[in-house]
């Protein structure tokens, strides 16, 4: 388990402290937990985010997928 020391703003520190209390209680470990929840959230976000950019641009990149043998779909299955 790792330490990290934060400087945020109070705003956004208290607000953080008051919903992690309010959803999962004043005990010991709560905001541990709840800044972990956090982090997972903000993790699993742009890690989605760089997926959905990375196929995007594969997408847009130009593939030649050979030429085409056939005029119509009638012709691969006229027997």
């Amino acid at each position: 388990m790792g330490t990290i020391t934060l400087s945020i703003d109070d705003r956004t520190e208290q607000a953080f402290r008051r919903l992690a209390e309010k959803l999962l209680g004043k005990r010991k470990g709560y905001l541990g937990e709840a800044a972990t929840e956090a982090m997972d959230l903000w993790i699993r976000e742009k890690t989605q985010e760089a997926i959905a950019r990375d196929g995007i641009e594969l997408t847009e990149k130009a593939y030649h997928l050979g030429e085409r043998r056939y005029a119509s779909r009638k012709d691969l299955y006229d027997r």
